[in-house]
């Protein structure tokens, strides 16, 4: 069988799925349950500074197997009420990545220390919500502005820090790159994909924010061309998100660049025992294509195009 295992940003990984952020990941029970289901890594809920309690309902809409729309607000239980969340995770085993958001660089400075000081292995920083003012893709779709946040906490902390990049910009490419010039360990793309529902016998939008996030398979190609175009732009390595349900779609963000991926859709519609088959089936998939591990098949469609070869 082919080996799963990954190496990112100086972590070892069993097999390259990980539990995305603001998808079963609110507690630590919950983290530490995707580990036991065979995640190789889980991502934390996305935490502030302080206690948020989200927009009011509705929040999400959901469209059959394609994807869900939703604008939840960064519900949170703040910065101070989440260690004793992170030691449960822990225990379980896997590499746990803390996911943080701020309106600017001195508090995301601020946050990442003390998200750091918790024990997690690696930071997240979610510059790329669509749908939450002042935070998230507000202050992370300008390059200058994304580089002097990465500055400003990989000057603090010591683990790794992972930019999570929004798809909705002229150039993700650019943000990627931004990242990487302000020390980023590694870049996560994709977020969700601003959207919109109307209910026309209500004639006002599903969603009480109005706006929201789309997910799911319905954004998986926006999220490979994201993940082909920073693949090609920065030397760092890439975490591919966005619709990934099967095997076949992880392999695909893994030949266009990606060295780990993100599962959170399907998740949400199966539960954690997605992790379960999709590691089992990765391996069968790589057996059949003649790669024996994972780390062989990153990047590989970009030789017919480009000449690249694999990192």
């Amino acid at each position: 069988m082919a080996d799963l295992s990954v190496q990112l940003a100086g972590l070892r990984f069993a097999n390259p799925f990980w539990l995305a952020s603001g998808i079963w990941g609110e507690s630590g029970d919950s983290l530490a349950g995707a580990v036991r289901a065979g995640a190789g890594g889980v991502v934390t809920k996305s935490i502030g500074a302080a206690p948020r309690p989200g927009f009011p309902n509705p929040t999400v809409e959901e469209y059959d197997r394609w994807g869900f729309l939703n604008a939840m607000g960064l519900p949170n239980p703040g910065i101070a009420e989440y260690p004793r969340e992170i030691e449960i995770a822990r225990r379980a085993g896997a590499p746990v990545i803390g996911s943080v958001f701020g309106g600017d660089a001195e508090e995301f400075a601020q946050l990442g220390e003390r998200m750091a000081a918790t024990g997690v292995d690696a930071l997240e920083l979610n510059l790329s919500c669509p749908h939450a003012e002042g935070f998230g893709s507000e202050v992370g779709s300008d390059p200058e502005n994304v580089e002097r946040i990465l500055r400003a906490v990989t000057s603090k902390v010591r683990v790794p820090v992972v930019a999570k990049i929004t798809p909705n910009t002229a150039d993700a490419a650019a943000l990627a790159v931004a990242a990487e010039r302000g020390g980023a360990a590694a870049i996560s793309a994709i977020n969700t994909v601003r959207g919109l529902a109307i209910d026309v016998h209500l004639r006002r939008p599903v969603l009480a924010h109005g706006t929201g996030g789309l997910s799911g398979p319905a954004i998986r190609p926006v999220g490979l061309a994201c993940v082909w175009q920073i693949y090609e732009k920065v030397r760092i390595p890439v975490v591919g998100i966005g619709g990934i349900m099967t095997a076949q779609d992880a392999l695909e963000y893994i030949m266009a660049g990606a060295r780990a991926v993100q599962v959170g859709t399907a998740v949400a519609f199966d539960g954690v025992g997605v992790f379960s088959r999709l590691g089992p089936e990765l391996s069968q998939l790589l057996d059949e294509l003649g790669f024996s591990r994972v780390a062989d098949a990153v990047g590989v469609a970009h030789q017919g195009t480009t000449g690249l070869p694999p990192p």
